[in-house]
């Protein structure tokens, strides 16, 4: 089988700790994490891991089975890139004296999806998002115009033929309803119950 990058979903509650146990299963398996983001889901109260591996699915099947064991897990899903809508979002510092002299800001801008968020005596900030790819071609001209410094972000992704977490939860509820709440049959009792 052939290795190609997986994102793997990971629906969870939020627990202290749990980070690290994601982060020990990945690391006995002598598995690289290309990318790691954890946020909030649509679901209140449910946060939403996206980690992007190159494995083979044979590897990432066993990794998402693995995950679901840790109690605090809900759900994983894994799905190649051309499952999943994803971006990520880079910054990058320029001297503003050189870039204002040496190129056409205007034009630099336009063509690599690029806006200004600082302009600075000394620096200039510019940010864009997209696919690895456009962001890394955007620090190679930057780089001849004395690029100080890059960063980019980890990778945020939509399944594309999802419904949603939330929709499955509500499947789930439908399908395997929780007890009927049942109040304390000894509540209005007190005294009777506890008198000796």
């Amino acid at each position: 089988m052939e290795k190609q990058e997986y994102n793997i979903t990971v629906y969870t509650e939020n627990q202290i700790g749990l980070l690290n146990r994601i982060a020990i299963i990945f690391s006995r398996r002598k598995l690289n994490i290309e990318s790691l983001n954890t946020s909030p889901s649509e679901v209140n109260g449910i946060h939403r891991f996206n980690i992007v591996i190159t494995e083979t699915e044979e590897v990432v099947r066993k990794v998402a089975r693995q995950l679901e064991k840790q109690i605090e897990v809900l759900k994983v899903y894994y799905n190649t890139n051309a499952d999943v809508i994803w971006q990520e979002m880079a910054l990058y510092k320029v001297p503003t004296d050189v870039i204002a002299e040496q190129v056409s800001v205007e034009r630099l801008l336009r063509e690599h999806g690029a806006r200004a968020v600082v302009i600075r005596n000394d620096y200039t900030v510019f940010e864009a998002t997209g696919h690895r790819e456009e962001t890394d071609k955007l620090v190679e001209v930057l780089q001849q115009y004395g690029l100080i410094e890059f960063v980019r972000s980890a990778r945020v992704a939509i399944i594309k033929a999802s419904d949603g977490f939330h929709s499955k939860l509500k499947e789930f509820e439908q399908r395997e309803p929780g007890d009927e709440v049942v109040e304390n049959q000894y509540l209005n009792n007190r005294d009777k119950v506890f008198t000796m």
